[in-house]
């Protein structure tokens, strides 16, 4: 008997990469992915995030089979080229024009790029982060990563002069409010911060998810944003947003700084952006990149011509197709279909969030215990009914849905209808 692919990789690589599943994939094609026993699945993981516009976008592969009778890598830094200025233009006029942005290859080595910057332009050395928060396993990046020790044990001494602050989740308060009923803790705590860990004209820069990914697709009230923005604005602290995760339409506008309205110092892009080919970018307002001097910060394959035609043409899909009105229809309708749901199971449905199309819902028994078990059983037992699902959260409880852009109605129904008899067949 033939080896899966599984079996051939144990042998050979390390499983230092956590993988969620044992597949092995020969084909994808929009929402779905084919394996290697003949399975067609519906794909809600979405790469992680990567695939907004689908698997294996035919425009994305049509620009890049082009580009590849032009050239496959001369480098940024030897050379300018078509793709690489024309993405950055376009990037530019679609973040307000007031702009200049820097090509990588991954979202850590943005945030690693961002953090550079901003310490560079302050002179500062302190960041705030956030608990809970992922934003890369880098050096520097797993240093500011606040949601699992198991990232940063092993690689001490980490990053000096990082310090930690509680996010905003309304449904698990750290400070033990209720939503609405609060002074807004969450903002609070930073005199303390700033009153007994290090002065605020210390810090160089917050860096925050405005949807928390990985601690758990944790949804902010917007006040909880424009407070941080003001904090920053009152005190000289650069603001950085880490939208790898929520950037390329995934709540609903191009980033999800427009889907709240408050607009950072600094952003960081990765995952979607390429449209499959990895790239990244640091988008930062004009005067503190003009700030930063050439060979401050760099990298080889940043902003590879493959990756820029695929960006250029990912951002041409969205608006051309209307991706983003889709996302925001489809986004709706699935937190409907999951609000029902969770009326249907109480019991095991704590939470239903989401913004756009970064959806999710937390398992919990009662009152409000993690529930680490059936999460992971909803996500095999969904597996074994050709549906792929993601999990994530602090306590490992909460099931993720990463649809791509162009999802229908129909796909969000099959998921939907997987999960509520899983839940039935487990007597929750």
């Amino acid at each position: 008997m033939m080896k899966s692919m599984y079996e051939r990789c144990m042998e050979v690589m390390p499983a230092v990469a956590k993988r969620a599943t044992t597949l092995g994939v020969t084909g994808s094609e929009g929402a779905y992915l084919y394996t290697e026993d003949g399975r067609r699945l519906l794909d809600f993981a979405s790469g992680v995030a990567v695939n907004n516009i689908g698997c294996r976008n035919e425009r994305v592969v049509a620009v890049i089979k082009d580009e590849l009778d032009n050239m496959i890598h001369v480098g940024h830094n030897v050379v300018y080229y078509e793709s690489y200025v024309a993405l950055a233009e376009k990037l530019v006029e679609l973040t307000g024009g007031d702009t200049k942005v820097y090509f990588s290859n991954s979202g850590a080595e943005a945030n690693e790029g961002a953090i550079k910057l901003a310490k560079y332009v302050t002179k500062r050395p302190g960041i705030i982060s956030f608990r809970n928060s992922f934003h890369g396993r880098t050096l520097a990046a797993v240093s500011i990563t606040g949601s699992n020790a198991a990232y940063r044990k092993y690689y001490e001494p980490l990053l000096p002069a990082v310090y930690w602050a509680d996010y905003a989740n309304c449904y698990r308060c750290p400070f033990g409010q209720k939503k609405g009923k609060c002074h807004m803790e969450c903002l609070g705590q930073f005199e303390q911060i700033f009153q007994k860990m290090i002065a605020p004209e210390c810090v160089a820069a917050i860096i925050v998810e405005p949807v928390q990914g990985e601690g758990g697709y944790i949804v902010p009230e917007k006040a909880f944003l424009e407070g941080l923005r003001a904090i920053c604005d009152k005190y000289g602290i650069l603001l950085i947003f880490d939208e790898v995760q929520t950037g390329i339409g995934r709540t609903g506008e191009l980033y999800a700084y427009q889907t709240f309205g408050v607009k950072p110092d600094i952003l960081t892009s990765a995952k979607a952006l390429g449209g499959g080919i990895p790239l990244s970018a640091i988008i930062a307002r004009k005067e503190i990149m003009d700030k930063w001097p050439a060979g401050a910060h760099g990298g080889t394959f940043g902003g590879n011509p493959l990756a820029c035609r695929a960006g250029l043409e990912t951002l041409k899909i969205i608006e051309e197709e209307h991706l983003l009105e889709n996302c925001r229809k489809m986004g709706a309708y699935f937190l409907e279909k999951l609000q029902a749901l969770q009326k249907k199971h109480p019991e095991a449905i704590g939470d239903v969030r989401g913004a756009g199309l970064m959806v999710a819902m937390e398992l919990v028994t009662r009152p409000q215990k993690p529930d680490a078990a059936l999460t992971a059983k909803i996500q095999s037992k969904a597996l074994e009914r050709n549906l792929v699902l993601l999990t994530c959260g602090a306590d490992h409880n909460v099931v993720r849905f990463i649809p791509p852009l162009i999802v229908k109605k129909e796909e969000i129904d099959f998921a939907v209808a997987v999960v509520d008899e899983i839940l039935q067949e487990e007597g929750r």
